[in-house]
């Protein structure tokens, strides 16, 4: 489950490194992703990421921080498909007319992020 969870961490790292270094890109991606069946599949990718975090979290560094982290990315996958086709669209189109720099700093969360779950799932080799 770690190499998962590991796995899972880096996805996010990466889709934040994408919207840093590429806001049109991410913008372009998530559109994809506010169609009907676009809600279903990142409610789904949502709730997947939520159980593994949950499960690899007594082996992490961090695991009460995880849990809390897998709990709030599990209801957001819940709350995702009453959000709406529309109503995402309408977001995006806000987010997107916010301007680049707003957009690099809000990916800079997912980046935190992933950043934060890859350091909690693997091994502390430091030698004390």
């Amino acid at each position: 489950m770690t190499s998962l969870a590991l796995s899972i961490g880096l996805f996010i790292a990466g889709v934040g490194i994408l919207g840093i270094v590429t806001p049109e890109a991410l913008l372009t991606a998530a559109r994809y992703g506010a169609t009907p069946i676009g809600l279903y599949v990142v409610a789904a990718l949502r709730l997947c990421f939520g159980f593994v975090l949950i499960l690899a979290a007594a082996a992490s560094r961090a695991p009460k921080t995880l849990r809390i982290l897998g709990f709030i990315i599990l209801v957001g996958g819940l709350i995702t498909p009453f959000v709406g086709a529309d109503r995402a669209r309408a977001m995006l189109d806000w987010w997107g007319a916010q301007g680049p720099a707003i957009i690099r700093l809000w990916a800079g969360l997912p980046f935190a992020l992933g950043v934060f779950v890859t350091f909690a799932v693997t091994p502390n080799t430091s030698a004390t």
